[in-house]
């Protein structure tokens, strides 16, 4: 048996894996992927196949020699680093400072067009210390606007696949291995939040984030077929204190290892410590995610 991101795979279905990728060389990785989430019926509840993690899933294979993937054909696999636009839709912008009902009311619009990634991508890319990556599995993005006194952009806000183990959120819900792996993908992780650095509005983060909570517990079961029951975000602690988090009702569990999200391999250790911070979007969440 081997696992990944919550499945299971059988000694047939891994049999299956590489008889199928040997098979099908001509085949790019994510079509790779696509074929055998077909095969061994790996989908969300949507019913939409998790390609994405997949293919990450052979990857890992492949670094392994259990089996040998096909070169790499152009494209960003998740996580890759990507060229960021310099466009003057990035540059600074007139300085707005007062408090957040001046500049009422505040919206989240979701990114979906060529037009609003671009933006994003250039947004985070820029301005955001992390810069931008391609997210890991599942996730949405926001841009979010001020309406006053003209229409502009004033930040991002991203959600993707939570981390795959950590201690203080695994230990606060009370989680054992086999249902964490069952329950994972009912936490989602606030992996990206913005406030461009030239807006200086009083309390906007926290209705930034309060408003994104509303929007994430309508928005993921729409788009995944998954209810989601616990945000998570990380906060680095050299940099910020997360006070907007808190202003907002998220929960202080700890620090982390520092050995970085989707380290499972425990290969890395002491590299940047975070605060972790999670914001139950059910009273229950806790009992919910440790349900069989």
């Amino acid at each position: 048996m081997a696992g990944f991101c919550g499945r299971e795979f059988s000694s047939s279905e891994l049999a299956l894996i590489r008889e199928v990728v040997e098979s099908c060389a001509g085949l790019s990785r994510m079509e790779l992927a696509h074929t055998v989430c077909e095969l061994v019926d790996w989908t969300r509840p949507s019913g939409r196949l998790k390609a994405r993690e997949c293919r990450e899933f052979l990857e890992r294979l492949d670094a392994t020699g259990w089996l040998r993937l096909p070169a790499k054909w152009p494209g960003k696999p998740t996580g890759a680093r990507t060229r960021v636009p310099r466009t003057a839709h990035g540059e600074r912008g007139a300085q707005l400072e007062g408090d957040v009902g001046q500049f009422a009311p505040i919206a989240l619009e979701p990114v979906r067009d060529q037009r609003q990634r671009l933006l994003f991508r250039e947004l985070v890319g820029r301005h955001h210390y992390l810069g931008y990556a391609v997210p890991f599995g599942a996730q949405l993005r926001y841009l979010v606007w001020a309406s006053r006194p003209a229409r502009a952009v004033v930040g991002c806000v991203q959600f993707s696949s939570p981390a795959w183990r950590m201690a203080a959120r695994d230990a606060w819900i009370g989680w054992e291995d086999a249902t964490r792996r069952r329950n994972l993908q009912r936490v989602v992780n606030n992996s990206r939040f913005l406030i461009l650095p030239w807006v200086r509005v009083q309390n906007l983060a926290s209705t930034v984030l309060a408003r994104a909570a509303r929007e994430v517990a309508g928005a993921w079961p729409a788009r995944y077929g998954v209810e989601p029951l616990l945000l998570e975000t990380l906060v680095d602690r050299r940099r910020y204190h997360g006070g907007c988090y808190r202003a907002a009702n998220w929960i202080e569990l700890g620090v982390t290892t520092g050995r970085g999200r989707m380290d499972r391999a425990h290969r890395r250790h002491d590299d940047a410590p975070k605060t972790v911070l999670v914001y139950p979007l059910v009273t229950d969440a806790c009992r919910q995610l440790r349900e069989v």
